[in-house]
């Protein structure tokens, strides 16, 4: 069976969902793999580096597995096989329209964003693995645009006292940030929802800000704030906010808007010179005042809105990215054949359609289409 892997159509993207050293054992095992000419020159793997590990470079790729880092476009969509398999970060809420186009060439629809947070599913965690890119980015993002040095110097010329970061959001992007910005030699304060949050943060070298509202939920997760708990958060936060040289959102959710965490007023409340690093702009921002790709400035502070952090670093985000598809399409088949096991967890998980029916609930809700749920076979023959 053929695998296609395209070349990026979101604009300033530079990451690919294979890394020649993936295509590698895919061809050993038998599958033939087609690259769309140039999908990785600007992750810097051209096409003679996938060429001499056994792939074929092509115009215009197709295959029974596609693969992509983004949606397809509806376009794009139009010239998948029917009946195919596409792999991607699909984020079905918010490309509705793409869905159903898919599910109406019946291509079988798999999302990243969909893999259940098992210990088993780790390994193939592309949310995790790319959210490791975005916090490093953006304590990297804080130092390039902070006009004063992170770390404490004494100097003939005088001593300076180290930034003082806060990072809001104390998941995978959190802890790197907060490895990140400690290494940069700031002093770091951070900030979660889930009380659980505190022992991790405070391992990645961080001091945790602890407020009378949580929101821990089943598993170590957080649940949505109701409207007079984000009130009391952020009254809470507001001085700790305003305290802070640079503050780091990374409250991004995958499929939803992200939530709010920093208020005009509490950005009024920061010093002249101060900073926001939003992580979570494409998602509409942790900040009332973020724009997407853009820095804003108010009140002497600016606002910077990262677009597609992982993209910041193309190399890096496609290797990781490149070895959770290998994790994740060894549950799909092997030896060059697709034979999903449609009894596993995690395949059930990552399927938002297959056969012209939608398997997600959230999904089939959307658009108004009846949900198809995967049974296991070994519950139905029970």
């Amino acid at each position: 069976m053929k695998i296609a892997l395209f070349k990026e159509s979101r604009a300033g993207e530079t990451r690919v969902a294979l890394t020649p050293d993936a295509v590698k054992p895919l061809v050993a095992e038998g599958w033939e793999v087609l690259v769309q000419r140039g999908a990785g020159e600007l992750s810097h793997f051209n096409d003679a580096s996938y060429e001499a590990v056994g792939a074929t470079i092509v115009d215009a790729p197709t295959g029974e597995l596609n693969l992509r880092v983004n949606p397809p476009t509806l376009p794009e969509v139009a010239l998948l096989p029917e009946g195919s398999t596409h792999l991607s970060f699909l984020s079905p809420l918010l490309a509705q329209d793409v869905v159903k186009a898919l599910n109406d060439r019946r291509v079988t629809v798999l999302s990243f964003d969909l893999l259940p947070r098992i210990s088993r599913a780790q390994y193939m965690d592309a949310l995790s693995s790319q959210a490791t890119v975005s916090g490093y980015r953006a304590a990297l993002k804080g130092a390039s645009h902070f006009d004063r040095f992170f770390p404490l110097l004494t100097t003939a010329a005088g001593t300076i006292r180290p930034a003082k970061v806060l990072v809001m959001g104390v998941g995978v992007a959190g802890l790197q940030a907060i490895s990140t910005a400690k290494r940069l030699g700031a002093k770091v304060r951070a900030y979660d929802v889930r009380s659980a949050a505190k022992e991790e943060a405070e391992s990645a070298g961080a001091v945790f800000v602890k407020l009378a509202v949580t929101a821990d939920a089943a598993g170590g997760y957080a649940r949505e704030l109701t409207d007079d708990e984000r009130l009391a958060q952020q009254a809470a936060l507001l001085s700790e906010v305003a305290n802070s040289d640079v503050v780091i959102t990374t409250a991004a959710v995958p499929g939803r808007k992200s939530p709010i965490l920093v208020t005009t007023v509490m950005v009024e409340a920061m010093g002249e010179g101060s900073l926001v690093i939003d992580m979570a702009a494409d998602g509409g921002g942790n900040c009332e005042l973020t724009k997407v790709g853009e820095v804003v400035e108010h009140d002497g502070v600016r606002i910077v809105g990262m677009s597609n952090p992982p993209a910041e670093m193309g190399a890096s985000a496609s290797f990781m990215y490149a070895n959770n598809v290998l994790k994740l399409l060894a549950l799909f088949g092997s030896k060059g054949q697709l034979a999903p096991d449609w009894n596993d967890e995690v395949v059930i998980g990552v399927t938002v359609a297959r056969d012209g029916a939608i398997n997600h609930a959230p999904t089939a809700e959307a658009l108004g289409l009846t949900h198809v749920a995967i049974v296991p076979e070994a519950k139905e023959s029970a």
